[in-house]
């Protein structure tokens, strides 16, 4: 999101686990090898703005983390760019790597974005705006092609997910304070359930649940640069690919709050 709350003490909103570590849930095994992965053919530019124009009747698996900070704060309205990137034949997700002194999700794995702000008119304004500032896209190079339901981050951000296909090249100008970095991922990988994880974590009585993905940036992961995508992140793509799901054959899920 942003850097806000300058006089919290980071040291409270940083997470308590290392995500990595927490275990894998054992119960998704078998929902994710029915799951199937969404057909090449949707995850091209036109099928994609079809499917944003005429969505099907679905229903988000994933709407709010555990509130692990601020418990008593009001959710903050936020929005992020889901920038899809164009890229000849085929389309990745851009991330950002926060840096990390942040106090909100820092040196995680995000979508640019932050809050609402009084001259936002809109979500849509919300993430254009956020993207240019942490990134240096130009709002006018992305084509708006719709939104995800709001999701509850754990730390009190109420975040709408707007989608845009960029289609024209641009030179990223990364706000130093906020990002640490920016990478692209294949949205096919992403799409394929065969490379989401649902982790448990155990937090006295209290289990929380949350999904992760791995890429790395060449075939050895030794030799290539990983990544670990998780949280409020992983939990957007995962709605993403319900979304482009919503209207195949496929087991609904099994996701304990």
């Amino acid at each position: 999101m942003d850097a806000s709350d300058k006089g919290v003490d980071p040291l409270t909103l940083q997470p308590v686990f290392d995500p990595e570590t927490v275990p894998h849930d054992p119960a998704f095994v078998a929902l994710d090898a029915r799951g199937g992965a969404v057909d090449p053919t949707e995850l091209r530019p036109t099928a994609l703005r079809q499917r944003f124009a005429l969505p099907p009747p679905w229903q988000p698996e994933l709407r709010a983390d555990m509130r692990l900070f601020y418990p008593d704060r009001p959710a903050r309205v936020a929005s992020v760019l889901i920038p899809l990137m164009v890229r000849g034949a085929d389309v990745c997700v851009l991330l950002t790597q926060r840096t990390a002194h942040l106090h909100d999700h820092g040196g995680q794995i995000s979508f640019p974005g932050g809050r609402v702000e009084e001259r936002d008119v809109d979500a849509i304004e919300t993430a254009l705006r956020e993207a240019h500032e942490e990134i240096g896209l130009p709002p006018e190079c992305v084509d708006v092609i719709g939104a995800l339901p709001e999701y509850l981050t754990a730390t009190g951000y109420k975040v709408t997910p707007v989608i845009g296909l960029i289609e024209q090249p641009f030179s990223a100008v990364l706000d130093p304070f906020e990002v640490s970095e920016v990478f692209e991922v294949p949205l096919a990988f992403l799409m394929d359930p065969g490379n989401h994880e649902r982790r448990v974590l155990q937090l006295g009585a209290t289990a929380r649940t949350f999904y992760a993905m791995h890429y790395s940036t060449l075939a050895s992961e030794s030799s290539g640069r990983r990544y670990f995508i998780w949280g409020a992140t992983a939990a957007m793509l995962r709605n993403l690919y319900q979304f482009l799901r919503a209207d195949r054959v496929h087991p609904a899920s099994t996701i304990r709050p």
